[in-house]
């Protein structure tokens, strides 16, 4: 025997007895009977159905043309496929239909914001394989303008990461110190963006006239400022809230994927090439690789700040370091590269890029390869993006930093 127990419902029915099964019924207010069963047993599982959903091509979680199908079992991600190729234009092709001095130019575009060090590469394969001596003075000015333009790059995504989370301000302090360093750099090489400054065997001119004063006077700027980002982001307790702990990635992890740069070195390997394989004078410049601990997205943030300010110590010493005399060395009129093949990794601000150069002793390469670190950067996704919320999948994504034109070179 029952007691009907009668109360009155938020939407003005009542609450008559629980049915056999364990629910709750909640009949009309005008009587017309039984309008919903909320079944609220506790050995009761609830079914739910995976859901797949397309992240972009065009889409602003993406940084650009790039896709991702993830699976959702409600809020948490299952799994998530990135899909590239939505910008593929097949530079290493091109190249091999160039001539050795026409690359510089082309590889200025597959990653928009390191044009000086993605052209300083192919400089240095095509002077590997041609064993050329390149004067002393454009060595040095090559470090100063590699170095200017891994800030560059660091600033792009310091300022546009904690926009991705809702904080807008960084944004305007990191092109506010971007304007900056590139007036000294459209100084020095006439351009903004594609600045096609190296040369096979040396540089295109010398530093203009006050120049290296100029960049002198930028570094304790920068390294001011660069406090305010620290104070700014790095000790908002709402951006530690959505980054901590959120996108782990183990540093044996991020070796199997490949993974370089500010993404590597938060999980703890101080990899770069600038120490462990030195180019130009690298070896001749005291520097630290910057780590973290957890390998999480406040560490891959916290990591590539800590990188704009190791690369304003390498500045100043370059600063004291460049010598008088040529800036390229006399070439003939069409560059031929002897048979054989050349290999140089170097260290991009993204992470490891690496040129392989095959020449069969003509004006243009017969195989010309890049390695380049966004390709293997964004093949940590799966691993990262799987167990997490949807809302942190922007944080994951925007913490590891890539260009998806390197990628879809």
């Amino acid at each position: 025997m029952s007691t009907e127990q009668t109360t009155t419902g938020g939407n003005g029915g009542r609450q008559v007895a629980a049915p056999p099964d364990g629910g709750v019924a909640f009949q009309a207010a005008d009587g017309t009977g039984v309008g919903i069963i909320v079944r609220d047993r506790a050995d009761r599982a609830l079914q739910t159905q995976d859901m797949t959903l397309n992240v972009g091509p065009q889409h602003p979680a993406t940084h650009g043309v790039l896709r991702v199908v993830v699976t959702l079992d409600g809020e948490m991600i299952e799994s998530a496929e990135p899909v590239i190729g939505y910008m593929h234009r097949s530079f290493e092709k091109l190249a091999e239909y160039r001539d050795y001095r026409q690359i510089i130019a082309l590889v200025n575009r597959h990653d928009w914001v390191s044009s000086i060090c993605n052209e300083l590469g192919v400089a240095l394969v095509v002077e590997k394989q041609m064993g050329l001596e390149v004067p002393e003075r454009a060595t040095w000015i090559r470090m100063l303008m590699a170095e200017w333009t891994r800030v560059l790059n660091h600033l792009m995504f310091v300022g546009s990461y904690p926009l991705e989370l809702g904080a807008i301000t960084p944004m305007f302090y990191a092109f506010r110190e971007r304007e900056e360093i590139q007036a000294l750099m459209e100084w020095i090489t006439g351009g903004r963006l594609h600045l096609t400054y190296c040369r096979v065997g040396g540089l295109k001119q010398d530093l203009p006239r006050g120049a290296l004063q100029l960049s002198r006077d930028l570094v304790p700027r920068l390294r001011k400022r660069v406090k305010e980002y620290e104070t700014l982001v790095l000790g908002n307790e709402i951006f530690a809230a959505r980054t901590k702990g959120i996108g782990v990635l183990p540093a044996d992890v991020a070796c199997s994927y490949g993974v370089s740069g500010a993404s590597l070195h938060a999980s703890g390997v101080p990899e770069d090439a600038r120490k462990t394989e030195p180019y130009l004078f690298y070896d001749q410049v005291s520097f630290d690789v910057p780590t973290g601990r957890n390998g999480d997205c406040y560490d891959r943030f916290a990591v590539l700040v800590a990188r704009i300010k190791e690369s304003l110590n390498i500045i100043e010493q370059v600063h004291e370091r460049i010598p008088p005399g040529p800036v390229a060395t006399k070439l003939p009129k069409v560059v031929r590269a002897p048979a054989g093949h050349a290999y140089v990794r170097a260290e991009n601000p993204l992470g490891q890029l690496s040129y392989y150069m095959v020449s069969h002793n003509e004006k243009t390469p017969w195989r010309f390869k890049m390695r380049t670190p966004s390709f293997n950067n964004v093949s940590a996704l799966p691993y990262l993006l799987k167990g997490t919320l949807v809302p942190d999948m922007i944080a994951v994504m925007g913490s590891v930093f890539f260009i998806v034109g390197d990628i879809d070179r």
